[in-house]
């Protein structure tokens, strides 16, 4: 599996999504920014060397991850989103698309997806914090919940 948060745009949330990597046994793919280098820098908390895939241009990795066969999801409030609770655990590669809090997986990455999965939430948030959406979907696809 692999964890991709490929608009980060706190980079706060990218050392709690490869510590998420590590306890799943998944890798990261983001894009190779400064900014995304400074904060994967500061936030790796780990003792050995994380698992990171450097994409260059999103849209262009995923197409070609899509290419390989691997199943993308998207985290993602759609209409035809499943809920977490019914995801099915992954049986192949999967690459778990996330977008940032503000805008979203954007509609040219949202083409390229296999699914989209919606986290259910009752209180007034319109959506969770992009490291806790990603850890969510990542134990379940890994069927550790």
């Amino acid at each position: 599996m692999i964890l991709a948060p490929l608009w980060p745009k706190y980079g706060v949330n990218l050392g709690t999504l490869l510590r998420t990597c590590d306890a799943v046994g998944a890798c990261m793919a983001v894009p190779r920014r400064p900014v995304v280098k400074e904060a994967l820098a500061q936030g790796n908390t780990l003792r050995h060397r994380s698992c990171v895939h450097w994409t260059g241009n999103p849209i262009t990795w995923l197409g070609k991850e899509r290419a390989r066969g691997s199943h993308i999801v998207g985290v993602e409030l759609a209409d035809e989103a499943i809920r977490l609770g019914d995801l099915p655990v992954a049986r192949r590669r999967t690459v778990v698309v996330l977008g940032n809090e503000s805008d979203g997986i954007p509609p040219d990455a949202a083409a390229l997806l296999d699914l989209a999965v919606e986290i259910p939430m009752l209180g007034s948030g319109h959506s969770l914090n992009v490291a806790v959406a990603g850890s969510l979907v990542a134990y379940r696809l890994a069927g550790l919940m």
